[in-house]
């Protein structure tokens, strides 16, 4: 049974992730701990599937404190004084989705082993629940954001005294897109000495101001009102705030790669390691020549498992998630937004950009049964690997001369993903890869 994608279990509410599954998974869990933090993001499911976790976790034995509705870095520092940390999100994920995402106490996602470990445990279905009296206590802390916030504090404190000192504080908007985001992250500029401008602070699991993935399609408003206020930076978080991207003074999108060369630049010290997925741009290479870019499988776990097998200085996804291992191997929308802060504090987010060597790049995605991937990547790799040469750590990339070309199946979704990026003619590259992957559909 597998029921871990590359961010955790997730899927649609009372179809792939249900009451009866989320009580079997705290079952599995809480017969291997002692105690554990959950949490939640304010999705509609959320309370629902929490309820199962905890019912699952205390009936075998486990000590569970509820935090309640707080970010998943949140919960991810919070776990720090528990043998693990459960947080239900189904992140950037649109409303109907709800998930189950699992922690460790240094802030790393459980690994493919400890996944695999739940997933055999919910299979066999035999855990047995323990004897009355030793049936797990179910408590509640009020201190993780404080605790979370102070962190952050503590390891930026020089760009909060310098914020401080300036005559003219830096003005922020901020897109919390009523997600979790706005329990912690408009205190914490604030806090920092930023003058912040708020948009969709609310928490709302309907998730009605924009989709919770924060992307340049979904930033329209931030972009609007980064210019209207005169603002010198629009931040967006997702529905959990582990993903952070940003708009700069002028009101454009930074995109994922770009916004992953800027932060390494500040991260990787000379000769360090920066560890990306297989569709980074090459633009993260080129801006940083003196560092040694590793690549690995979509999705923050995998990322953060390299970085901590390889020491490395920093690491990322361009779809919004950071991860900055002095703090935690957590990506963390809120330390990146502070960190961010500290940046444009000394150059310009829209100067920063035009620094960077640019490629063109294409993205899309084209809808596939789950039941059809395998299919539709074998049929993808006995067409591509003519072009160039094939890398398959995670689905089918290509690369050539002039640029590479990415096939590989959603972790997440029922969907095929495609990246084309190329000197020239990244169009026909794209239109390359969909077409093999609409013709294997056909």
């Amino acid at each position: 049974m597998k029921l871990f994608g590359s961010s955790g279990i997730r899927g649609i509410t009372n179809k792939e992730v249900t009451v009866d599954l989320a009580l079997k998974v705290g079952l599995a869990l809480g017969s291997t701990k002692k105690n554990a933090v959950i949490g939640r993001d304010p999705r509609i499911a959320g309370g629902m599937i929490e309820h199962a976790l905890i019912s699952g976790m205390v009936s075998a034995g486990c000590d569970v404190m509820r935090i309640g509705l707080v970010t998943t870095p949140t919960l991810a520092h919070a776990a720090r004084n528990f043998d693990c940390g459960v947080m239900v999100t189904a992140s950037h994920n649109p409303s109907e989705y709800v998930g189950i995402k699992l922690w460790n106490p240094d802030g790393m996602a459980f690994d493919s082993a400890q996944q695999e470990e739940i997933e055999e445990a919910v299979a066999a279905g035999n855990i047995n629940n323990v004897e009355w009296n030793h049936i797990g206590n179910i408590t509640t802390g009020s201190n993780a954001v404080r605790e979370h916030s102070e962190m952050i504090l503590c390891n930026v404190k020089q760009v909060h005294v310098t914020i401080m000192v300036k005559t003219a504080p830096l003005r922020v908007v901020l897109d919390c897109g009523c997600g979790a985001g706005g329990t912690i992250t408009p205190y914490l500029l604030r806090e920092m000495g930023c003058d912040v401008i708020t948009l969709n602070a609310q928490p709302d699991g309907y998730f009605p101001a924009r989709n919770p993935e924060p992307n340049d399609a979904n930033l329209g408003l931030l972009k609007r009102a980064v210019k209207e206020f005169d603002a010198d930076l629009g931040i967006a978080q997702d529905g959990d705030a582990d993903r952070m991207m940003a708009v700069d003074e002028n009101g454009i999108f930074v995109t994922g790669d770009e916004m992953l060369a800027i932060f390494a630049g500040y991260e990787c010290k000379a000769g360090g390691t920066l560890v990306v997925p297989v569709d980074t741009s090459m633009t993260v290479d080129d801006a940083l020549p003196d560092s040694n870019v590793v690549r690995t499988r979509v999705g923050d776990v995998y990322v953060a498992e390299e970085i901590k097998r390889t020491g490395a200085d920093f690491g990322g996804e361009p779809s919004g998630s950071w991860i900055f291992p002095q703090v935690s191997y957590c990506p963390d929308g809120i330390y990146a937004a502070a960190r961010l802060i500290g940046i444009v504090q000394e150059t310009k987010l829209g100067e920063l950009r035009r620094r960077l060597p640019q490629y063109p790049t294409k993205r899309g995605t084209v809808v596939c049964n789950n039941e059809k991937k395998g299919y539709v990547m074998d049929m993808v790799r006995s067409e591509l690997e003519t072009l160039g040469t094939i890398t398959d750590i995670d689905g089918v990339r290509v690369a050539m001369d002039e640029g590479w070309l990415l096939v590989r199946p959603s972790g997440t979704e029922p969907r095929i993903r495609i990246t084309a990026e190329a000197r020239t003619g990244v169009d026909e590259l794209y239109d390359v890869g969909e077409g093999i992957v609409k013709e294997a559909l056909a």
